[in-house]
């Protein structure tokens, strides 16, 4: 396993983040404890250090299943959580309010089981609280040592922008992450937000680097996808599976097999090789993760990248809800 700084900070993280969306009992594809228990060992014992969860995952049962699972390890690992969506009914459940902020920080730290989380995110833009208050909350829970560094994901580019100036103005932290959608499938973050982050040295950590699966080369153009993630997951139908994506997931399949590599791996080396600081991978098998870090391996030459990036079509722009 290679490991890179997390964009401008001092903090090493794995070139591959475990997912733990998987975790939780919402859906038919999530996994219990115990059944997660072999895929985080797995992980660790290839060199993944990084795990990303969020509170809203299965209603915080993923943090309480992933905090139980890194416990020991805990000055080991780099854990990341996200702050935004509602955890209830009440007008005060959901955001990035001081007040939400506060509680569903609480609320990780407990379900964790740890006094700190190294990487906190807003999961999402908030268009009814001032960025200051959020950033100024933010702040502030650094400097308190309940959180390490924070990071962002799934907005515009203005708005990531808008929030770095913030920052820069106040003199406060600044986010030092973008998990954003990006992925061969998906590429209008190319657009704006990568060569933002490029510029402000932020670490990309994008969500959903096979697609949801889609890019794992097992759907096919013109048979009806069927299985536990297609029955229980709207959006892998929803954002994907249009002709323009078959035509780009037919040429991976064609680069994996000329490379004698997994599409999987191949589409996980394409987003190393686009400057992605670590691509954040869902597992409910021990060899998906197995496959994933296999990926670190794959060298794609300028032809491959050519080759796999030829059928792309311009998108609408979809992931911010």
């Amino acid at each position: 396993m290679k490991y890179v700084n997390l964009g401008r900070t001092g903090l090493k993280v794995s070139q591959i983040c475990l997912g733990c969306m998987s975790f939780g009992n919402a859906d038919e594809w999530q996994l219990e404890l115990e059944n997660a228990r072999p895929i985080v060992e797995k992980a660790i014992d290839l060199g993944i250090n990084f795990f990303d969860t969020a509170n809203i995952y299965s209603k915080g049962r993923s943090e309480e299943i992933t905090g139980e699972l890194l416990r020991d390890r805990r000055e080991e690992v780099i854990l990341a959580t996200k702050v935004h969506n509602p955890m209830g009914d009440g007008p005060n459940e959901g955001g990035l309010s001081r007040l939400h902020i506060l509680n569903q920080l609480k609320a990780s730290l407990s379900r964790l089981q740890t006094d700190y989380i190294d990487l906190y995110q807003i999961h999402n833009w908030d268009y009814e609280t001032p960025i200051r208050e959020t950033l100024v909350t933010l702040n502030d829970v650094v400097h308190q040592g309940k959180v390490r560094y924070i990071g962002a994901s799934s907005m515009y580019a203005w708005q990531f922008a808008k929030a770095l100036w913030t920052s820069d103005k106040l003199g406060i932290e600044r986010f030092e992450s973008m998990q954003n959608h990006y992925n061969l499938a998906y590429r209008e973050e190319e657009r704006e937000m990568i060569p933002l982050c490029n510029d402000q040295e932020i670490a990309i950590i994008p969500w959903s680097p096979l697609a949801r699966g889609f890019l794992t080369g097992k759907y096919t153009r013109n048979k009806k996808p069927k299985g536990h993630r297609i029955s229980g997951d709207h959006y892998l139908t929803e954002r994907y599976f249009k002709s323009d994506d078959f035509d780009v997931a037919e040429r991976l399949i064609e680069v994996a097999k000329n490379k004698g590599v997994t599409p999987p791996q191949v589409a996980m080396a394409w987003l190393l090789e686009k400057n992605v600081t670590s691509p954040i991978i869902g597992a409910t098998k021990v060899s998906h993760v197995e496959e994933a870090v296999g990926a670190t391996d794959v060298h794609l030459n300028r032809n491959d990248m050519k080759r796999l990036e030829e059928p792309y079509k311009l998108h609408p722009t979809i992931g911010f809800q």
